[in-house]
């Protein structure tokens, strides 16, 4: 079998990592974070620092399509999680209440995912990754550039540089440095052409607060997880072991709401959402902590239709990253390293024709969600603005106005909406379905509006 690098030990490189190996790859992941991951949850929560992990400590939830992924590809992550107390969501259990068909479905399992703050995550992965037969995981180690040979201004990559001289060789090196990645600059040193890359800021600041319970029940969801409140959204997440986070995260030009990382501010506001009021009964076990200058972001090695490189592969956030209000850059990144296994098990012999068909599967099968993600935020930030600036939002499209006022009274379009919030099916892939909209349309009645507190009554809470 082949002999592979994969860059960067997170939860999406280790991932990767014991895929490759389970098919009998020679694997290596090399993090130049010296510290690996704790023996228990409660060290990772309490102790561990991932410097380079920007949401470490912030809001995180696994996508009921990354819960599949993991009970079908990586068992063993899913029974650690399990065992390290994740919690089993179930995203069928807030229904609207117009809809009176709640009898259950086929397949409605799909709905349910395994989820828990980020640092047991990561611990659950990297337990199971150091006790993986055939991976190595080397930390602390510094990779400073490429080794390749050239191919006009298509290098071959053959492996990697370490601080230190050596270089050890592969027949494929994976980048899983996430957001930060330097291997870019590391391929235009090697000859290529500058790689492409699409980036601008989302538009978000983030306010997380943990909770733990004090009876160990866990608040129950009277709204969606996460939901839109004027020039202001809130985000509920259930995690492990009795914790949940809430996040209220705003536009990132809204400097008067940026009062919010004060803690009386954040838990007037939050207090004032009678669907969300009841998730702070709870013990606070962390301070309010804000996020801002989070990137969408898109790379691609290929430009004109023509490839950069070979023998290397970008991975989840090294290909593209998404703020993370929607929840799916993990589930995308698991989508992604087991399409790179698959990969890997038939073309692997021939670096054009895997550097090829990697492209053509990223850009078919992963970049509609990117796509659909930004769209979907962006919309979100024009709508906060405008609400900041006393004007009327835009009017959305009607075609989706019709959908997601059906979805409130009809079981099965709210299925359908649910997908894609977890990660199933991107939503222009749901529009497009044969009479989905017609239907959407004959349905689509009066949503009750939810309560949001006007601008004015908003700034009073805050002041």
């Amino acid at each position: 079998m082949s002999k592979i690098i994969v860059l960067g030990a997170g939860v999406c490189g280790l991932a990767a990592g014991m895929l490759l190996a389970h098919d009998g790859h020679e694997v290596t992941v090399m993090e130049q974070d010296s510290t690996a991951a704790p023996g228990t949850p409660q060290e990772a929560w309490d102790n561990w620092t991932r410097s380079g992990v920007n949401q470490f400590r912030q809001a995180h939830f696994l996508l009921p399509a990354g819960r599949a992924i993991l009970e079908q590809e990586l068992p063993q992550v899913a029974a650690a999680l399990t065992a390290a107390g994740a919690a089993r969501v179930d995203l069928l259990s807030v229904i609207p209440p117009a809809i009176t068909d709640r009898a259950p479905r086929p397949g409605d399992d799909r709905f349910t995912t395994l989820t828990a703050r980020r640092p047991v995550l990561e611990q659950a992965f990297g337990q199971c990754a150091q006790a993986t037969p055939g991976l190595d995981i080397r930390r602390g180690v510094r990779v400073t550039g490429l080794t390749a040979r050239g191919k006009d201004r298509a290098p071959h990559v053959t492996g990697v540089r370490l601080e230190g001289g050596e270089q050890p060789g592969a027949d494929l090196v994976v980048d899983a440095m996430g957001r930060r990645s330097t291997l870019p600059r590391w391929l235009e040193q090697a000859g290529s052409r500058p790689v492409p890359e699409q980036s601008e800021d989302s538009g978000y600041t983030y306010y997380s607060r943990f909770f733990r319970s004090s009876d160990g029940r866990v608040p129950d969801a009277h709204a969606p997880l996460l939901t839109a409140l004027g020039s202001y959204s809130l985000l509920t997440l259930p995690a492990d072991n009795h914790t949940w986070s809430v996040t209220v995260y705003i536009s990132s030009r809204d400097q008067t709401l940026k009062r919010l990382r004060q803690p009386d501010h954040w838990t007037r506001l939050v207090a004032s959402s009678p669907m969300h009021a009841h998730w702070l009964d709870g013990e606070p076990i962390t301070d309010v902590e804000p996020m801002a200058g989070v990137l969408d972001q898109r790379r691609r090695l290929a430009a004109r239709g023509q490839l950069l490189a070979t023998g290397v592969a970008l991975l989840a956030d090294s290909w593209a990253c998404t703020n993370p209000s929607q929840g799916r850059g993990i589930t995308l990144g698991l989508r992604h390293a087991r399409r790179l296994r698959d990969l890997a098990r038939t073309h692997l012999d021939n670096p054009d024709q895997f550097a090829a068909a990697w492209d053509e599967l990223t850009e078919t099968e992963l970049t509609p969600w990117y796509d659909d993600t930004v769209a979907a935020d962006r919309a979100r930030a024009r709508q906060m603005d405008a609400l900041r600036n006393g004007m009327a939002p835009s009017a959305p499209d009607p075609s989706l106005a019709a959908f997601l006022a059906a979805t409130e009274h009809d079981p099965d379009l709210f299925r359908a909406f649910l997908e894609c919030q977890a990660g199933l099916t991107t939503l222009a892939g749901i529009l497009a379905r044969p009479g989905l909209l017609d239907r959407a349309r004959q349905l689509a009645g009066e949503v009750p509006p939810t309560p949001v507190p006007s601008r004015q009554q908003l700034l009073r809470l805050i002041g």
